[in-house]
């Protein structure tokens, strides 16, 4: 089942007169949904929160589709603010595309202050896995991001990843279903490609001992992955689902402990995080930080990790050379 949410078309009072000048009101645009020929699938405007649901909704929507991502590569949504310009874009909208569970709960301010009526899906909530987290809130200036009690970091689990395709397909067909054949064929062709990719993973931690499956990560991000692929998280240097914790030094003196206890052989520094820290820590302890993860946003164009898919495939191959000490790596054809 779809959550779908039609937030009232709520100006705000700051709201600038430039804004509003530019999403304007009252016009056939402001629906987000072209209308096409005859045998024209016609074309919706979706706004989409973060690098991983804008590559979803480009995989299922294709050309019946025009996405507008909110978030770029290599950026954190823990501490992510609004824009004017999401504001417009949001106005435009026919349908807004949230990651959910905290992450990105800004967007329903976002929503609120557009001059348009997009519907506004939260992926997060008809997940098949749900991790447990911490309740956490971390201040910003005047505004609060809060991270509840479940991990929102659910991507790293290909089954939610799955269900999400399908919410996004229905979701594109209920506002446009005028593009119900071409979603429905994007969408199986897509889910083929994450259970190839889900397949191909298994297979490269299959060839390596559970006992080498020791993982130390920048934050809290790859919980997920490593439950549904039995990697054993050891610690982390930010011992936080948000990259806005800091670390104390009790903490990473206790961590470098377990390092060499556990015989870890790597620590993970996230791309678009600062590694001073996890480097400091390797060093220390006498392991690698060479290879580096994503975690909370897909990585910039001709990095390998530009895709959902890329993205897993260029984590998963990291680990197993952190892993092994470099001796194998994980190779995953035809995606």
């Amino acid at each position: 089942m779809l959550t779908l949410r039609r937030p009232h078309a709520l100006l705000a009072a700051g709201l600038t007169a430039a804004v509003l000048a530019a999403a304007g009101c009252g016009s056939d645009d402001d629906a987000g949904v072209t209308t096409g020929g005859a045998g024209d699938a016609g074309s919706v405007n979706v706004v989409a929160t973060t690098t991983v649901v804008g590559d979803l909704a480009r995989e299922v929507g294709g050309d019946a589709v025009q996405v507008d991502q909110l978030l770029q590569p290599n950026s954190d949504p823990h501490d992510y603010e609004p824009r004017p310009d999401d504001v417009v874009a949001t106005s435009k909208a026919g349908i807004v595309f949230a990651s959910g569970d905290g992450l990105d709960g800004w967007i329903e301010d976002v929503v609120k202050q557009s001059a348009g009526n997009p519907t506004l899906v939260d992926l997060a909530a008809q997940l098949p896995v749900q991790r447990d987290g911490e309740e956490e809130e971390h201040d910003h200036s005047d505004d609060a991001h809060d991270h509840g009690a479940t991990d929102p970091h659910w991507w790293h689990d290909p089954t939610n990843v799955e269900r999400a395709v399908e919410e996004v397909r229905d979701a594109l067909t209920e506002v446009n279903p005028a593009g119900r054949a071409s979603y429905a064929a994007n969408a199986a062709a897509y889910l083929k490609k994450v259970r190839a990719l889900d397949a191909g993973i298994r297979r490269c931690f299959a060839a390596v001992p559970a006992d080498q499956r020791k993982l130390v990560t920048d934050h809290d991000a790859l919980g997920y992955f490593a439950d549904h692929y039995d990697v054993q998280v050891v610690g982390a240097v930010i011992p936080s689902l948000s990259t806005q914790a800091q670390p104390s030094a009790g903490a990473v003196a206790e961590l470098a402990k377990t390092i060499r206890r556990e015989g870890v052989r790597a620590v993970f520094p996230e791309s678009g995080s600062s590694r001073k820290l996890p480097e400091a820590l390797a060093k220390e302890t006498g392991v690698t930080a060479a290879y580096h993860l994503y975690g909370d946003a897909l990585g910039p164009e001709g990095s390998g990790a530009d895709t959902y898919l890329g993205m897993e495939r260029a984590n998963a191959d990291a680990m197993v050379r952190g892993f092994t000490g470099g001796a194998q790596g994980c190779e995953i054809a035809g995606l």
